[in-house]
């Protein structure tokens, strides 16, 4: 089974390259729809009294996961690593202060985690760490006989999403990417009216990432040490799983439907160096930089199904925050930023009303029930829930709610977003990871606390 999924992977990348060299024509994916087994999408493992937990990069996010799962029930942290010592020290000592063994740390380097994935007493290894990082800990992970959690997104290119699927399906340990937004109090309401049927069939979806990073890149610590590297070196569209998760939950993406091609744009790049020449002195390198990422990328996807899906990047420039958050179907339409609704036959006139309206009978039953136990920690409880879930499915040994295929689809639209942009926007074919599992795995349901 692995040298088929390997065979797969090759041929696309032999195919890829030899398109690249002929200038104009673009090659992509080949789908290949033959496996062995079309259960695994929705594998159930033995379930367990306790999830002992390992944990990889305990800084920003890290820490907001630390904190959340000394919280949930049946948790138990083991092991804690970091490349920087008092980082360790830190979360041991949150570990301690909540009643638990002190973990054991691990900071001897960036590979240490593969100490940790050693030992024998860990059920779950979670990374939080810097991208380049997430598929490294993942397969070490999942090849040392443990599930994997990882921030996002799961992998920058595409024959990393290949690894991720091939190491699931040949271990059979989940590898979940940790997308917060769709726990997100309006991205559940949204998804629970959807599955209501108040929208009719969906049609379309805009969404994204649009969030001034210019100080957070700029930074002499934290992601300042490394996102800016991608700004250097990529141009596309490099964060999508936050605003695109949620809208393929709600458009079955992987369960009924699946995202067939795209086609990617970049503006000029030019707000990395404005702020630069503002904020630092000539000389200073990063005032000397050419950055290569166009500051808003705009990529356009199409499903089988044929729902389109506008996908925004923007990160360089002065804006508020913003996911867009728009849904629209035969029946109705929903926008984020402010959160508006219009539902045919219900809302008054032609103009949009309040989504607050609609919020006591279609409030998601995960935010009822846990939203208040998150105590709006971490993203408006977004993260606590997430944590949560995934706790949950692991005791029980349900399928997590997302699983490895979403996590290679929804991040393969970065390598594949840059393609685009390289080919002058040519198309470029997403690759089914599922290989035909998606026609027959049903929709995420909504799901009780």
């Amino acid at each position: 089974m692995k040298e088929l999924f390997n065979l797969d992977r090759r041929e696309f990348m032999k195919k890829s390259l030899l398109a690249a060299s002929a200038g104009p024509v673009f090659v992509s994916a080949i789908n290949c729809q033959s496996r062995p087994d079309q259960s695994v999408a929705l594998m159930r493992t033995k379930p367990l009294d306790k999830i002992r937990i390992g944990f990889v990069g305990v800084g920003g996010m890290g820490s907001v996961h630390v904190k959340n799962l000394l919280e949930i029930d049946a948790v138990e942290i083991r092991a804690v690593c970091d490349i920087v010592q008092e980082k360790v020290s830190r979360a041991q000592e949150w570990v301690v202060n909540a009643g638990f063994p002190r973990p054991a740390g691990y900071s001897r380097g960036e590979y240490d985690f593969q100490r940790l994935c050693e030992r024998d007493d860990i059920d779950l290894v979670f990374t939080a760490t810097p991208w380049k990082w997430h598929v490294p800990v993942c397969l070490e992970a999942m090849n040392t006989d443990k599930h994997a959690a990882t921030e996002v997104p799961a992998a920058l290119t595409l024959d990393d999403c290949w690894k991720l699927v091939e190491t699931f399906e040949r271990t059979r340990k989940h590898c979940v990417m940790m997308e917060n937004c769709c726990y997100g109090r309006s991205e559940l309401m949204v998804l629970n009216m959807v599955r209501k049927g108040l929208f009719g069939e969906l049609v379309h979806g805009k969404a994204g990432y649009l969030h001034d990073l210019r100080q957070v890149k700029f930074s002499d610590h934290g992601e300042g040490l490394w996102r800016l590297d991608h700004s250097i070196d990529r141009n596309g569209n490099l964060y999508p799983t936050h605003g695109l998760g949620p809208l393929a939950q709600c458009m079955n993406i992987n369960r009924g439907d699946r995202f067939d091609f795209m086609v990617s744009m970049s503006s000029n790049a030019r707000g990395l160096n404005l702020y630069a020449a503002e904020m630092l002195e000539s000389d200073h390198p990063k005032a000397q930089q050419d950055y290569k990422l166009g500051d808003v990328n705009s990529s356009l996807i199409r499903t089988v199904n044929g729902i389109t899906i506008i996908l925004i990047h923007d990160c360089n420039l002065p804006r508020p925050y913003s996911r867009i958050n728009l849904l629209q179907g035969t029946r109705g339409i929903f926008r984020g930023y402010p959160d508006r609704i219009y539902i045919e036959g219900k809302t008054p006139g032609h103009g949009y009303e309040s989504a607050d309206s609609y919020r006591e009978e279609y409030e998601h039953p995960l935010y009822k029930s846990l939203a208040l136990k998150g105590n709006e920690r971490g993203h408006g409880s977004m993260d606590y829930i997430e944590d949560y879930r995934l706790i949950k499915c692991l005791l029980k040994g349900d399928p997590p709610d997302m699983n490895v295929y979403d996590a290679a689809s929804w991040s393969v639209v970065s390598p594949l977003s840059e393609q685009s942009v390289a080919n002058k926007s040519r198309p470029v074919d997403f690759p089914d990871f599922t290989r035909g599992q998606w026609q027959k795995t049903p929709p995420l349901g909504i799901i009780e606390a």
